[in-house]
């Protein structure tokens, strides 16, 4: 599948740069991020499918996924590329590494590792609750919010939730809903091919405040990724680039720089 992207630094030379987003997020998710690398790489933001202006198909497993950023960076001539996923899209950034190594010459993870997460169930309610809001004519983004308030009780949250829906005349969902909520097992899920790693450089990036990357995490990195380090920006949560953009694209900058 051919993802949308938003590019900046267009006509830079030198390594481009992927930038992969989270669930319910977009390309422009990583748009801070984007700004500060653009200065001096070609970085191209992605819309994972079934998010943003990307395609919407069933299946939201990882092999599919890398599959998609593969093809999409050999179709913009863009391979290899540093790759940057963060939550979901570090998953999805993982694979596209141990699957298609050529096209990733560096790797960035942020704040996820490379095992299941069966206990985030949570974000299989945010997806029925978002499929049980009644879209109508009219109603306005407070509607919304107060269909929402009842399973996800982080304002902060329901707010980045709901920059998925379009208001207007005839209000919808831009994302592929129905397939994200029936790929929910696959996204909280953890596959790869026997024997599958990747000997390239890789980053991994924790939020100090975050539980997603716990010690006993190393191991199954290690055994993917033998050369991976490991760097934890204080003061941040799960959202690393937008808890704390500026460390963040500082880490970033200098990893993609090599």
């Amino acid at each position: 599948m051919l993802l949308h992207a938003v590019e900046a630094g267009a006509g830079i030379t030198g390594t481009p740069v992927a930038l992969l987003h989270g669930l319910f997020g977009s390309a422009m998710s990583m748009n801070r991020v984007q700004r500060v690398l653009a200065q001096s790489r070609r970085v191209l933001a992605f819309d994972m499918r079934n998010h943003g202006a990307s395609p919407h198909e069933a299946g939201m497993d990882y092999h599919a996924m890398a599959g998609d950023v593969a093809e999409s960076l050999a179709a913009r001539d863009a391979s290899p590329a540093v790759v940057i996923g963060h939550s979901m899209g570090g998953k999805a950034a993982m694979m596209t590494a141990l699957m298609h190594p050529d096209s990733v010459a560096r790797l960035l993870v942020s704040d996820i590792a490379p095992v299941p997460y069966p206990s985030h169930g949570a974000y299989r309610d945010y997806a029925a609750a978002m499929q049980k809001i009644v879209l109508r004519a009219g109603m306005s983004r407070a509607d919304a919010d107060a269909a929402l308030a009842e399973v996800c009780l982080d304002a902060t949250l329901r707010a980045f939730l709901l920059t998925n829906l379009r208001f207007g005349t005839e209000p919808h969902w831009r994302i592929g809903l129905d397939e994200i909520a029936g790929g929910m097992d696959q996204i909280l899920d953890w596959q790869v091919p026997p024997g599958a790693r990747y000997d390239g450089p890789v980053l991994f990036v924790a939020g100090e405040l975050s539980h997603y990357i716990q010690p006993e995490h190393r191991a199954p990195i290690r055994a993917l990724f033998p050369a991976a380090r490991f760097v934890t920006i204080k003061g941040a949560g799960h959202w690393v680039h937008a808890d704390a953009p500026d460390a963040f694209a500082d880490v970033a900058r200098g990893f993609a720089a090599g």
